[in-house]
């Protein structure tokens, strides 16, 4: 029974690394049609930002204090200072590639622009970064910096081809 937990739960990540593609692959074009929709061009940009913070405030906030909370969990104790940093200014570099995109979105940018550049240019410095973070324990294989590359060209030929908007 215990080998059975253990598979089912050795692809569990896998379902919710799915979940966040579908939801960022949403994200764009969802993001730039609420916008578009909130009023004068001067301020919707800033009214698409506030909609996006209540979001992640529901979200990232009181969902996790009502969950914490149902459990006993909602102890400071549990909290390291630099947990609770590392963990905050990741949540700021999501609101700001949040607010990034709407200015993109304000500054004329469509998301059939914006979200490749988005989505080829993060997988690549998130490679970078981890392994700075994280260094390899072995050699890397070529084959990486191969993918890497072929991500940036991926990216690139879904901008020169896009579809007219």
């Amino acid at each position: 029974m215990i080998q059975t937990k253990e598979k089912k739960n050795s692809m569990l990540w896998a379902i919710f690394a799915i979940g966040a593609a579908l939801s960022w692959g949403v994200y764009g074009a969802m993001l730039h049609q609420g916008q578009m929709a909130l009023g004068s061009a001067q301020h919707r940009g800033l009214r698409a930002l506030l909609c996006v913070g209540i979001a992640y405030f529901v979200i990232g906030v009181i969902v996790p204090v009502i969950a914490l909370a149902s459990q006993g969990e909602l102890k400071w104790q549990g909290f390291t200072a630099y947990g609770a940093t590392t963990a905050t200014a990741a949540g700021a570099l999501g609101a700001i590639g949040a607010a990034c995109i709407i200015w993109a979105f304000k500054s004329g940018g469509i998301p059939t622009y914006v979200m490749p550049l988005v989505f080829g240019g993060a997988p690549v410095i998130n490679t970078m970064v981890t392994m700075a973070l994280h260094p390899p324990k072995s050699s890397i294989n070529p084959l990486l910096y191969v993918g890497l590359l072929l991500v940036v060209l991926g990216a690139s030929m879904v901008l020169y081809f896009k579809p007219q908007s």
